[in-house]
């Protein structure tokens, strides 16, 4: 949520006023859509990283501000906690040698950021859930300074009435709760927005919904919390979770969660931003000056704030973004399933794959979520989130079998359809053949080896243990271990597992 936001209180009034502004945006979105008044295809992808601060002994450190001062570029902004960061990619358009330009960039701004960090004994940490976290680490006093962040916190916090409970059950148990919604901080993402026209905005959505649960199968990076070992990819149900402003009289009665997969596929950009105000109340209820049907009815383009606002505080993991650029609206699909790291290389596999899979997948005549139930898709996100590469996924089965659908191991499905299909999205991109084969090669050897970030650190935690390390020892080392391997850059599948032994002295 970057939206600029300054902290107050709120009547009755400010929420009706609010509400009804909301309707006018809906009726203003609809025009737009009907008056083919967006922006012309032009293949836009853009990317954004939240980042961790971490010193020299694995440990989080809460100083963004100070780094943010010492980083001083417009690119890097706070996030949600105080040892948190994001970076912020400009759009790329999606031709050529973009991936590299895409991974120089990449390096470049980290390892600026990493070096004035290192000036204040911290650095930054690429990585789904920082293992060193601990449940201190996440209260409301280490929530950044910045007024968005508090209004939104107690808002959530008002809406719920009583304490958020954390209870994941995954290789271990976590049972805890908090009294904000500062774990969901624990929690750091790559975003990778699409711009698509309205045309093809339904089919890209559905498209990237169907392939989330693959995308978390070979980038899980997020197996511990708190000191526990819990799911391959923790931070869905660790976000749903801190975030849940239902008590369980709510969650009873199937009121939907503001984390949320969704529960059908769309046939209109139109549907997934009327769903969100038919069932979602406002958290903000921070009203603009524009009057957007008269801005519409004058023949110009309004800014929707109070929507776009709204909508910002739904977390779908495909989310639907309305923006204006130049005077000219255009919307974008915003992918936040992916964990950040390990390394820019990793990172950047998992974007080429994705643009190149999702654009496969919504140009096919007989399109996956025909032959796929929502459901089904939904189990399978949930499934990839437990397992990460283990996972076996349900998917339409292929030729003379066509209709139905089999349990397939993940790895097997991406290496053996995904991955095809994948080549042949950024062929019609028009990505040169040399980013196309070594990005997508990174993630077949993934597969290949059964690989990711969340089994090197599982691994590796693993290892330390049987060494004689305790639990807490054995973390720390793991982390402080990753760091250094994600700074040197090579993709996670090729890391050696386990911590270095020490070098004799003498």
């Amino acid at each position: 949520m970057g939206e600029k936001v300054v902290a107050g209180s709120y009547d009755l009034s400010d929420r009706q006023h609010y509400r009804g502004k909301l309707r006018q945006c809906l009726t203003g979105l609809a025009r737009l859509l009907e008056e083919k008044r967006f922006d012309r295809p032009k293949n836009l992808m853009g990317l954004e990283i939240e980042l961790n601060l971490a010193g020299p002994d694995g440990m989080p450190r809460m100083m963004n501000a100070q780094v943010l001062e010492r980083i001083a570029s417009r690119d890097f902004q706070t996030e949600l906690a105080m040892f948190n960061l994001e970076v912020n990619i400009a759009p790329h358009r999606l031709d050529g040698r973009v991936f590299d330009r895409l991974a120089e960039e990449l390096h470049t701004s980290l390892a600026y950021a990493h070096r004035k960090a290192g000036e204040l004994d911290a650095g930054i940490m690429m990585i789904g859930i920082l293992p060193t976290l601990d449940r201190d680490d996440l209260v409301s006093s280490n929530l950044s300074d910045v007024d968005r962040y508090t209004l939104l916190n107690d808002q959530i916090v008002a809406a719920r009435g009583e304490d958020f409970v954390l209870d994941i059950d995954g290789v271990e148990r976590l049972v805890c709760t908090s009294k904000s919604i500062a774990p969901e901080a624990a929690c750091t993402s790559v975003q990778l927005h699409l711009q698509v026209t309205p045309a093809r905005f339904a089919d890209v959505w559905n498209a990237a919904q169907a392939v989330a649960a693959v995308q978390v199968a070979i980038g899980a990076n997020s197996p511990f919390l708190f000191g526990r070992e819990l799911w391959r990819e923790s931070r869905p149900p660790l976000f749903q979770q801190s975030t849940d402003t239902r008590p369980p009289e709510l969650q009873a009665q199937g009121v939907r969660p503001r984390t949320w997969f969704g529960e059908r596929w769309i046939s209109s950009a139109y549907d997934l931003f009327e769903e969100n105000l038919r069932f979602f109340p406002p958290l903000l209820p921070i009203s603009d000056e524009e009057d957007p049907l008269a801005v519409l009815d004058a023949g110009g383009i309004p800014r929707l704030a109070e929507l776009v606002l709204h909508n910002g505080t739904v977390y779908r993991w495909n989310r639907p973004v309305y923006d204006v650029a130049d005077g000219v609206p255009h919307l974008r699909v915003e992918n936040r399933v992916l964990p950040a790291g390990p390394t820019v290389a990793d990172v950047v596999a998992n974007a080429a794959f994705y643009y190149g899979v999702v654009r496969a997948l919504a140009e096919e005549a007989r399109p996956v979520w025909t032959r796929l139930s929502f459901e089904s898709a939904a189990a399978n996100f949930d499934a990839a989130c437990r397992h990460g590469i283990d996972a076996r996924l349900e998917w339409p089965r292929r030729g003379r079998y066509g209709g139905t659908t089999a349990q397939v191991e993940a790895v097997h499905l991406v290496r053996d359809e995904l991955l095809p299909l994948a080549a042949a999205g950024l062929d019609a991109w028009g990505v040169e053949p040399a980013d196309r084969d070594y990005y997508l090669g990174v993630i077949e050897d993934r597969c290949r080896l059964r690989a990711n970030g969340a089994t090197w650190q599982a691994a590796t935690f693993h290892q330390a243990l049987e060494k004689g390390l305790a639990r807490d020892a054995a973390l720390a080392a793991t982390t402080r271990r990753y760091g250094e391997l994600m700074h040197l850059g090579e993709p996670v599948h090729t890391w050696p597992v386990g911590l270095p032994e020490p070098v004799p002295l003498g």
